[in-house]
């Protein structure tokens, strides 16, 4: 019952908001991307994109601004005007794990932010650099225990998930390793791809697509249990190295202050693009599932994630850099 009412109220909101004038006609809605092009949230945002402009009426653009773990484009839209015209679409690190693992976060992931829908659910996966002398996440652990302090892992930002994770492994199998991070997925593989660093938590998206090509080794899925987009590829807990298997997940945001009627008229837009067949098959060639929400299951998402990695990283006793 109460779905259907939430599904009705998406449906009436967005005409309340459009006799108030949003979205303005010759207006433009910017979702902001904290990576550089060609990683998997910018491929699902632009993905997205087409379907949410259909929805709104108004062209709807995705503007990079990457670096500082998220946080550059995180800060843009805290900052930016709460009028429904600049979204950022992140991450669970962004929220959920940078305010446990960086010194200085400008931005508060409860005060400035308005959850507007969730968009994607999938796992990271290990890969690695095609030519590295390992296969599978033992062959992985021997490697390094023969070799310590020569494995270098990249990791698309410092406090992500990404970073974290290769932190649990080297904790969780007893090995050594060097993090390595960048702006981004897109700027580490370079750097996989020839080999300069071996191995990486990447967003599944952009790791199928790497394995496919012959780019990179996929090694283990990041999950409690094996995914229905990689059936064939095992979780790292099966391959004897517990702990390191919370699932990930992506979402919109506006920044704090935004008027309720606003907020339904972009939640009801996302949900329609997201429920599209297109929008849903990409995904899940990429290894994600479209998971539109409302704003108040997206809030509870952010709320159960930072208390989860906030006692990940106490474990970790990673400390704030």
């Amino acid at each position: 019952m109460r779905r259907r009412l939430w599904l009705l109220c998406a449906v009436l909101w967005p005409l309340a908001a459009l006799a108030q004038g949003f979205p303005a006609p010759g207006k433009v809605v910017r979702i902001v991307i904290g990576f550089p092009p060609g990683g998997g949230t910018d491929i699902q945002a632009r993905q997205v994109a087409p379907k949410f402009a259909e929805a709104l009426g108004v062209p709807v653009v995705v503007d990079n601004k990457p670096g500082a773990s998220t946080m550059i484009a995180a800060q843009e839209v805290a900052r930016a005007a709460p009028d429904g015209y600049t979204l950022l679409y992140t991450f669970s690190g962004t929220m959920a794990q940078n305010p446990h693992t960086l010194a200085s976060v400008p931005y508060d992931p409860f005060r400035d932010f308005t959850p507007i829908s969730n968009g994607a659910r999938g796992p990271l996966v290990l890969v690695a650099w095609a030519g590295a002398p390992f296969s599978n996440v033992q062959e992985l652990v021997a490697y390094a225990k023969a070799n310590p302090g020569k494995l270098n892992y990249a990791s698309f930002g410092t406090g992500t998930s990404s970073h974290i994770d290769g932190e649990l492994l080297a904790r969780n199998a007893g090995i050594e390793m060097v993090h390595v991070p960048y702006k981004g997925a897109a700027d580490a593989f370079k750097d996989l791809f020839s080999g300069r660093v071996q191995i990486m938590f990447d967003a599944a998206t952009t790791g199928i697509a790497n394995a496919k090509s012959g780019k990179m080794k996929m090694l283990g899925v990041v999950a409690e249990s094996r995914v229905s987009m990689l059936p064939e590829v095992p979780t790292i807990t099966e391959q004897g190295v517990p702990g390191i298997d919370i699932m990930g997940w992506l979402g919109f945001f506006g920044p704090a202050g935004m008027k309720p009627e606003v907020v339904h008229a972009l939640n009801a837009a996302l949900v329609k693009a997201l429920r599209s067949p297109e929008v849903m098959e990409g995904f899940l060639n990429g290894g994600y599932e479209a998971t539109p929400s409302s704003p108040e299951e997206l809030g509870a998402s952010m709320k159960d994630s930072y208390e989860r990695w906030g006692k990940v990283v106490k474990q970790l006793g990673l400390r704030p850099n």
